[in-house]
């Protein structure tokens, strides 16, 4: 991790949902930005499972099956932070994200055995994904990180402290591939540049791509 002039660490909050393409390569973008920024990220879980809940009628039946498939993989991340604390969540959603978005594995329960299993985690934390005995705790996550951007956004959120000690908290950015090295840290500096400009709200463009895991 690079280290600023002060040696001072910013914490980087950056909430997921392990089914989501984008989510993922901002996510290992951020991987780099460590490496070349006094940034430490901070994982959590939100839900598009939840986020989408009030218009799922309205939804492509494809889109709304793929949130019903949503539900378990986020409910096993937060089985395992409930269980062993917010530390896990960072090496569980790279091994959750290597198997759904490199490997293209089903969503089912053998997936997320070999990803809990790989994080060092109970293979038992796979039963999570069919109760909804933690979805109290779901919601409360995905509730702190959708809070600071508003309802018409997805994942991921991510939020850093303010030089006036509010989140500048922001969704995104879209990208792919996931810049590395001296581009990761530029489009880090230019990222915190525009959230923390009042009243700037968005910049926006058609993406004609679609993610670039191997790249």
């Amino acid at each position: 991790m690079a280290e600023n002039a002060t040696g001072d660490v910013v914490r980087a909050d950056f909430w997921f949902d392990p089914l989501c393409p984008w989510a993922w390569m901002t996510s290992r973008w951020m991987l780099e930005v460590e490496k070349v920024r006094p940034v430490r990220v901070s994982w959590h879980v939100m839900s598009l499972a939840v986020l989408n809940e009030p218009k799922l009628d309205e939804l492509p039946p494809e889109y709304a099956e793929l949130l019903r498939e949503a539900w378990g993989p986020v409910r096993v991340c937060i089985a395992a932070e409930q269980a062993h604390g917010n530390e896990v969540l960072g090496p569980l959603y790279t091994a959750l994200g290597e198997r759904f978005h490199h490997r293209g594995l089903e969503k089912n329960r053998a997936t997320l055995v070999e990803a809990l299993e790989e994080a060092g985690l109970p293979a038992e934390l796979a039963d999570a994904a069919e109760s909804d005995a933690l979805d109290t705790e779901l919601r409360a996550s995905h509730k702190v990180g959708i809070d600071l951007v508003g309802q018409d956004v997805g994942t991921p959120v991510i939020s850093v402290p303010g030089a006036d000690g509010e989140p500048i908290a922001f969704f995104g950015p879209v990208v792919t591939p996931a810049p590395k090295g001296e581009a990761a840290a530029r489009l880090w500096d230019g990222t915190l540049l525009v959230a923390s400009t009042p009243g700037f709200y968005e910049i926006k463009r058609t993406r004609d791509v679609g993610p670039q895991f191997d790249v």
